[in-house]
């Protein structure tokens, strides 16, 4: 059965001699592994339509494992990504993540579209928090939240001081364990969480930046259970 949608190439891998499995992100079917035959050959033309991190209108034939690309069509390349460093790494474990986090098969617009929307951003400005902010929505989205109002242990609303990856939040000064963290930190989680998204992605590089971006990142393996491979693209300071 032949189908059509849009999605995002979140990774490749050779298969044979001239065919390439592509994993992607789509918009109405989930993540979709399929079969993009003939690519790695020279006149392919498909060959950098289903490159990560592309966005592309795809035909695709329905198979028992693997589907199969028909037709491609690119709808972004995100050139201003791919041709800088640190935000292709910044985009990278973003795929990664959602390749981690999305089951096969399993429609999950909200998740198609929050990954659009991130390398979006990132297109637009290479804010330091893109990536990060993404990693805190999405654990979000899992029903993974954390608490940022008041202490996970005692309620306490003052004097938050820690953040502790099992306890899934903020702990005060009594209760503390887990990461040090920092009030400017805590007031970035809190605009990435609490519906002021564009004014975390407007902060300047700092330490509480750093913070966060380290923090989301130990948040997302810890919910994975894996370390993600990516993060060794880029320097996080």
């Amino acid at each position: 059965m032949l189908y059509r949608d849009q999605g995002i190439v979140i990774r490749t891998y050779k298969l044979g001699e001239a065919d390439r499995i592509v994993v992607l992100m789509t918009e109405r079917h989930g993540k979709v592994r399929s079969v993009a035959k003939g690519v790695r050959k020279t006149k392919s033309k498909f060959g950098a339509r289903l490159e990560p991190p592309t966005h592309v209108a795809l035909q695709l034939h329905e198979g028992r494992e693997l589907d199969i690309v028909t037709q491609a069509e690119t709808i972004d390349h995100f050139r201003d990504i791919r041709d800088d460093l640190d935000r292709i790494g910044r985009a990278v474990t973003m795929l990664e993540a959602v390749d981690q986090v999305a089951m096969d098969r399993e429609p999950n617009a909200q998740l198609y579209r929050m990954l659009l929307g991130a390398l979006r951003a990132l297109a637009a400005r290479d804010s330091p928090l893109v990536s990060a902010a993404f990693l805190w929505k999405v654990l979000a989205l899992e029903g993974f939240e954390p608490r940022l109002d008041a202490c996970v242990v005692c309620d306490a609303e003052d004097d938050l001081v820690a953040f502790d990856l099992h306890e899934g939040g903020v702990l005060c000064r009594n209760d503390r364990r887990g990461s040090p963290l920092s009030p400017e930190a805590l007031e970035v989680l809190r605009a990435i969480l609490g519906g002021r998204l564009n004014q975390a992605l407007d902060a300047e590089r700092s330490g509480a930046t750093d913070e966060v971006d380290h923090l989301a990142v130990r948040a997302m393996e810890h919910h994975i259970e894996r370390r993600l491979r990516s993060v060794g693209l880029l320097d996080r300071g």
